[in-house]
């Protein structure tokens, strides 16, 4: 209970409902439907819609574990547990998330059935066994009997069987057993499965499918032959993952160690949401939900299947058949045009500060940068924070080389990074292993920073070079979510850095920057004063102005601000993907605040800070987003843009994208998200962003090769 009790004396502090705020988990809601309506949005491609369809089905699953997990430990607690914004209680909040879910369950429905209806002109059809020919049927039983049902472990729970434990996420056939004496049996079957196909081929009709748990439903009653089956159904559950990471720090353990043994609590959680394909009679559903300990009104009855993964399964078949039309067209990142990769990365940087812009632009310059450091005979160490990794990665490998070769590496591995803990914990020992010094972290603040500082020896003394960037040192999300990397000799910046890891080093947080924002102590009082010195110039009659693009706003401090800014009479321009708990447009309140989101092909994920007009304007970008758990909860760097030419072109995207009326949507003064018009062709800027990418590489491509051209003619 000591997560609860904390979270008790925080929570439970007078709250007062504000006019312009609005909850922050009916937010995410708001967000995951437009996710959703991606997935039904005609002017999207056919192909692309069905992953669409799977990512909003993912994000749900992991928000019943989080959020949904965190507000039924809240209702534990001994003090009623209100929130900050709009003073709902967690019993309310979670009420509230599960009205919304059944409302969103409807639209998912609808969109599933008309993608379907979409597909079958394509070649691709979803069938049961209702619209099978008799012949079809048999040939299906023939397979379920020789390939499915030999795999199966069928369970009849009773006082010797006792209810089988049920994984998170995997599907399960339920049924309803009576004997020939009248009495009931629960039977359970696993259908989640490696060993047979999820999509069963229908041999007479290609393209033609049948989901492997349909067909273990359907055959059912050929597992149970001296009962009858009175009722059936597939059932998923979504267990809780909300487990307390501060409760482990304890000199006596080896903190590696103790973060293993407790996200193994993770597997047996409680559930939180239970799904079920087909109704059930009130009384099996009442002691299903005994057994599993999840409340009857966290019961959600679909008609679209309970795992949508199967879709990429299709988009397989459809992309084999040349049915390319039905996907966005093949992009790759591409080579800055700031660099020359054909010589030295480090003699460039020291000439000036280059910004690279993903996934439009490639990663490989700063995996390239990272392997010359490990090289380098002038460079004495490489210091990085890592949050999340991708399988195999080069970057460790380039630190591993690096420590290898003598260098002095020291890696802050998050290990409490939320489902990347596994991972992080092997990617610490192996960076250990090659040599690396690696820390795990603080105790109460998580790092999720992306700071690399790289120190060279010059005969006038220490020189540094330093990366700062929104988005995970990830070579995989990088080509898929949209971030920015500032690489930077700027002595300055170098110097605030190496405090941020000496203080790293020493289990403390920086008190003091110049430069930098750095959480928890020098980022959210930062962005309140500058936030003041606009305010200041809108009541002189100035210019004034503020422009944010991030994730998520939640922190309630810097939201009142805003809107303090707004009545000031503050220009404000917001781009927020997701959670939005400000609500713009309410006249006397946050009239002068808009507010756009962009859910497009890309993951929107930068994180750009500007305040002020003209000459005076500071632009940042950050690892931060404006909620409380990164301002003052975690170690978070922003950094300021200091080259002219970068800031104009950081300038120009931030308002390419609020001019965004392709994928950005208005977020209006009744707290609903609308389309907008405002270009005679619609502009969708990630397109832009890579058309310009693409054609920037291709100049770069054709100066390269005029130059080799020239190069050879002079050596001849």
């Amino acid at each position: 209970m000591k997560k609860t009790e904390k979270k008790t004396e925080k929570k439970t502090e007078k709250a007062t409902t504000v006019s312009y705020m609005m909850n922050r988990e009916l937010s995410w809601l708001k967000f995951n439907e437009r996710v959703l309506n991606e997935a039904g949005n005609p002017r999207v491609p056919l192909g692309e819609r069905l992953t669409f369809a799977a990512i909003y089905q993912s994000n749900l699953d992991e928000f019943y574990r989080v959020r949904v997990g965190t507000l039924m430990d809240q209702m534990e607690a001994s003090e009623v547990i209100r929130e900050n914004k709009t003073n709902m209680t967690s019993g309310e909040q979670v009420r509230a998330i599960l009205k919304a879910t059944r409302e969103l369950d409807q639209k998912k429905d609808v969109i599933y059935e008309q993608l379907m209806g979409e597909l079958e002109p394509k070649g691709i059809r979803l069938i049961n066994f209702n619209r099978l020919s008799a012949e079809e049927g048999k040939l299906l039983e023939l397979y379920f009997d020789q390939h499915i049902a030999p795999y199966l472990s069928a369970n009849i729970v009773s006082k010797q069987q006792p209810f089988p434990f049920l994984k998170n996420k995997d599907i399960y056939a339920v049924a309803l057993l009576a004997t020939k004496g009248g009495k009931t049996r629960t039977a359970i079957i696993p259908c989640s499965n490696n060993v047979f196909k999820r999509l069963i081929d229908i041999p007479t009709r290609k393209g033609t499918y049948m989901l492997s748990e349909e067909l273990i439903l359907h055959f059912l009653p050929k597992m149970f032959k001296n009962y009858e089956v009175k009722e059936k159904s597939l059932l998923r559950i979504t267990r809780n993952a909300d487990i307390d990471t501060e409760t482990i720090y304890d000199e006596d353990l080896d903190y590696r160690d103790a973060m293993e043994n407790l996200i193994k609590q993770r597997i047996r959680m409680n559930p939180v949401r239970m799904e079920l394909s087909r109704a059930l009679n009130k009384k099996l559903i009442r002691a299903l939900c005994k057994t599993l300990q999840v409340g009857e009104d966290h019961v959600f009855l679909t008609r679209v299947p309970l795992d949508m993964s199967f879709v990429f399964e299709i988009q397989s078949y459809l992309r084999s058949t040349g049915q390319e039309e039905l996907f966005y067209p093949k992009r790759s990142p591409r080579m800055t045009p700031e660099l020359d990769d054909r010589n030295p990365l480090i003699p460039q940087i020291l000439q000036k500060d280059v910004l690279l812009s993903y996934p439009f632009e490639s990663i490989r310059p700063f995996i390239t940068l990272l392997y010359e450091a490990a090289k380098d005979d002038s460079v004495v160490s490489i210091k990085m924070t890592l949050y999340r990794l991708a399988d195999k990665s080069k970057i460790v490998d380039a630190l591993v080389e690096a420590a290898e070769n003598g260098k002095e590496v020291i890696v802050l591995v998050e290990l409490r990074a939320r489902f990347d803990e596994e991972s992080n914990i092997e990617y610490s020992r192996k960076l250990e292993d090659a040599g690396c010094r690696v820390i795990y972290g603080l105790n109460g603040y998580k790092v999720h920073s992306k700071l690399c500082l790289i120190s060279r020896r010059m005969d006038d003394g220490v020189s540094y070079i330093t990366q700062i960037g929104t988005g995970n040192y990830n070579e995989k999300t990088s080509a898929l979510y949209t971030d920015l990397s500032l690489i930077t000799a700027n002595q300055g910046i170098g110097k605030e850095a190496a405090n941020v890891f000496a203080a790293l080093l020493k289990g403390e947080t920086v008190e003091k920057t110049n430069l930098l924002l750095v959480a928890p102590k020098c980022l959210q009082n930062r962005i309140v004063d500058m936030i003041d010195e606009e305010i200041e110039h809108a009541k002189r009659g100035e210019e004034a102005y503020i422009g944010i693009k991030i994730n998520s706003l939640t922190d309630k401090v810097i939201i009142m601000k805003l809107a303090e800014a707004s009545q000031a009479g503050v220009k404000i321009e917001m781009i927020v993907r997701g959670i939005c708990c400000l609500i713009p447009g309410i006249k006397g309140c946050t009239e002068n605040i808009k507010v756009v989101s962009i859910v497009g092909r890309f993951l929107e994920h930068s994180r750009i800070y500007r305040f002020g007009t003209k000459e005076r304007e500071k632009v940042y970008i950050a690892s931060a987003d404006f909620m409380t758990r990164n301002t003052i909860r975690r170690v978070e760097v922003a950094t300021p843009v200091l080259d002219k030419r970068l800031k104009e072109r950081l300038i120009w995207m931030f308002e390419t994208m609020m001019n965004d009326d392709e994928k950005g949507k208005r977020l209006t003064e009744e707290g609903i998200y609308v389309d907008r018009n405002l270009n005679a062709v619609r502009l969708n800027s990630q397109e832009l962003f890579y058309a310009i990418a693409y054609s920037n590489a291709e100049k770069q491509q054709a100066r390269n090769d005029a130059f080799s051209a020239k190069a050879v003619g002079i050596t001849e």
